[in-house]
């Protein structure tokens, strides 16, 4: 007999907790998005991206993080080129940024300049 269980919170005899962060070492958020203008192409517990300015994008989660202590990773693309290196938190340019937050990340690609990213892709692991 095979069937399917769908549930957005299950309860144990230690509490409850969201099925989301049930497993360890899984994506926790991820999002596919234009770098020129922030609109999410796809995504998993990503609310939405905001393009602050060239190569400078604050990313939303759909549902906080516990707290600011997980990691991201990204990649971005600028014309045939798929190898900008991804910084997390404060800009190259000087700009003083929110960083991590548990609710959002603030990032940046960058090059040997700065470079609204198309695609750009960022995924959030936390424990």
């Amino acid at each position: 007999m095979a069937g399917t269980i769908v549930a957005n919170t299950i309860n144990t005899d230690t509490g409850v907790f969201s099925t989301q962060n049930a497993y360890m070492g899984i994506a926790k958020a991820w999002v596919n998005f234009l770098g020129s203008t922030g609109a999410i192409q796809s995504s998993f517990n990503v609310s939405s991206v905001t393009r602050n300015a060239i190569s400078d994008y604050t990313i939303n989660f759909g549902v906080a993080f516990s707290d600011a202590n997980y990691v991201a990773a990204g990649m971005g693309a600028s014309g045939n080129q798929r190898n900008l290196a991804f910084y997390n938190g404060t800009l190259n340019t000087g700009n003083s940024t929110s960083g991590l937050t548990a609710s959002s990340c603030r990032i940046a690609f960058v090059s040997t300049g700065v470079y609204d990213s198309d695609p750009s892709t960022v995924v959030f692991f936390h424990a």
